[in-house]
């Protein structure tokens, strides 16, 4: 078989010729994912809503997704080496790659994170904005259909310093499956280690990656590491790095408590428009 012949099945047709697409790799991700379709929905996007997933999701699973209309693409992990898996495990790529700035919950699968090079294969569609489930998107965010290939937003949640790297939770492009099957070439070849899974893996892909703005991807740390950077009128998507907002009792939920109350209104459909209606700043929210 192939490797290029196992890509994501995808149910019904094409309705736009650019897709919102997001990729849910477990039940808690579908959890992230239902209040992300309801922000995105919310924003009234002329294009399709994918989302990626694994066969092994149940469809009752799924099926809490189904009020939203997305488009269900189901997809496997990519055929990588089992030189390269036991490599990119969670307890060895933490042990040997380890998160110090933040924790990431038990749930989070570092090789999972591969499968977003699937998205090369959509193509139903001319333009893709692929978007992580741990995020909010708060502005109609259309205009990003019309940015090349390949754009992200900086990794900026500790000090601007870190403008100079890309976060892979927000980005533009274009599938094409010689695209994907050169990824795949240069994905998995001799004891190549991606430190940050797929983050890293595209920023080398992509050594000219075109930087957009923070706001299109605004990560959550930045509320209390580089409050200066907050304004809720500028940012487009909120994402939830590190510990999730379904996550109870967390390390940094007292920290970030506003922030969690804006996705469970999201989540929930209850009271977000009092949630809106009544955001501030870091520096109000204590």
């Amino acid at each position: 078989m192939s490797r290029l012949s196992d890509g994501p099945q995808l149910d019904g047709s094409a309705g736009h010729e650019n897709a919102y697409v997001t990729l849910v790799t477990n039940p808690d991700y579908v959890t992230g994912a239902v209040a992300l379709l309801r922000s995105l929905r919310r924003t009234r996007p002329q294009a399709d809503v994918v989302v990626m997933h694994p066969t092994a999701l149940s469809v009752e699973e799924l099926e809490r997704l189904a009020a939203f209309s997305p488009r269900l693409a189901r997809c496997e992990l990519l055929p990588t080496s089992d030189a390269f898996n036991e490599r990119h495990e969670r307890g060895r790529l933490h042990a040997a790659a380890p998160f110090t700035k933040g924790g990431k919950p038990a749930f989070h699968t570092p090789l999972n994170n591969f499968v977003k090079l699937r998205l090369w294969q959509l193509t139903d569609y001319r333009n893709v904005v692929f978007i992580d489930a741990d995020a909010l998107v708060l502005q109609n965010c259309d205009r990003l259909f019309a940015y090349p290939e390949f754009c992200a937003a900086p990794n900026v949640y500790e000090t601007v310093a870190d403008f100079h790297r890309l976060n892979s939770g927000v980005f533009t492009a274009k599938p094409n499956e010689r695209t994907f099957a050169d990824m795949l070439d240069k994905l998995d070849g001799g004891n190549v280690f991606w430190r940050r899974t797929d983050q890293t893996f595209l920023e080398t892909y992509f050594p000219d990656w075109h930087g957009l703005p923070v706001f299109y991807n605004m990560l959550q740390y930045v509320w209390f590491n580089l409050p200066g950077l907050w304004n809720w009128n500028d940012i487009k998507i909120l994402h939830f790095q590190y510990e999730k907002p379904w996550e109870t009792g967390h390390a940094k939920s007292g920290e970030l408590r506003p922030l969690i109350d804006l996705w469970q209104a999201f989540y929930t459909g209850e009271g977000l428009e009092d949630q809106l209606g009544r955001l501030a700043g870091p520096q109000d929210a204590g």
